[in-house]
């Protein structure tokens, strides 16, 4: 009897619930910086999530971690680079600067994939790329008239945003020899490492004042990291690239939505139009074939 086929909704929904999680990664932060620099809430971050990814790894495969092959390395330096320098950016340029170029990241690696992975793109594909960056830009400049942020800070951003999209095509690859735990616990001792050597460069402090300083990272390593992150490299085993690209912008509209609840900051009609149009874009690359991966 043949095997039943994988549900093909699997990985889009499961990189879909990763974004969500991750989504709540600039709230944890910002509750963060009030105890430690932002470079440090992200190595304590990977520091909390070590042992928990560690001790589900040998409850899943019932052994240690398979070695790490050299994608999910490259795959965790780019994202520890991506998240320090979107961290520098936000002290330099605006929030709504930074985030919505750093997104830029996410859809792009769709062009990466089509040239190194051979993922064919189709034309719902640009169309949803399409609608996902204008309702990116609405969301994230949306929100008034001081949008104007720093050149150097944008351009911060924009080496974080192809570091993103670096760190997604990686993982893509890492995932065929890895299993999605395994992947995200050696992603995340990669990070670690580069953490470390961030937070010593930033002349940031190591440890906050009071133990409720390491509240936030801990939210961040439980909701952001071990859920957020390993849904999404779980995802990658199942899912193009292109299209997890455009399933991971649901980000922004999340942390919107959140900010909007705990900080009483208001969504303008620009803004909302945007979350739409995001939203509309993420439905979009689930209709039909998007993407022709290459055969192997």
């Amino acid at each position: 009897m043949s095997e039943p086929k994988p549900n093909n909704l699997f990985g889009p929904l499961t990189i879909l619930a990763g974004g969500i999680c991750i989504g709540f990664a600039p709230i944890g932060l910002r509750f963060g910086i009030n105890d430690l620099g932002p470079q440090a809430v992200a190595l304590w971050r990977y520091m909390f999530a070590m042992p928990l990814l560690f001790v589900l790894v040998l409850l899943i495969h019932k052994r240690r971690p398979s070695k790490p092959n050299k994608m999910v390395v490259l795959a965790g330096v780019f994202f520890a680079l991506d998240i320090g320098l979107w961290h520098w950016a936000l002290s330099i340029t605006t929030v709504a600067n930074a985030t919505f170029i750093v997104n830029l990241g996410n859809m792009g690696v769709g062009l990466l994939a089509w040239i190194f992975l051979k993922e064919r793109l189709s034309p719902i594909w640009f169309l949803a790329i399409l609608l996902a960056v204008i309702g990116a830009a609405a969301l994230c400049l949306g929100g008034g008239l001081e949008t104007k942020g720093v050149l150097r800070g944008d351009l911060l951003a924009l080496g974080a945003a192809f570091f993103v999209s670096a760190y997604l095509l990686c993982s893509k690859q890492a995932r065929y020899t890895l299993s999605g735990i395994e992947a995200i616990f050696w992603l995340t001792f990669t990070e670690l490492i580069i953490a470390v050597f961030l937070t010593a460069l930033a002349g940031e402090k190591f440890f906050p004042a009071e133990l409720s300083g390491f509240k936030a990272p801990l939210f961040l390593a439980l909701v952001v990291q071990v859920a957020g992150q390993g849904l999404i490299i779980t995802g990658l085993g199942r899912t193009p690239a292109a299209i997890a690209g455009v399933m991971v912008v649901i980000q922004p509209v999340v942390a919107a939505a959140v900010a909007w609840v705990l900080f009483d900051e208001s969504l303008t009609g620009l803004q909302l139009g945007g979350a739409a149009l995001i939203l509309g874009a993420i439905w979009l690359v689930q209709q039909g074939k998007v993407v022709h991966e290459k055969a192997t």
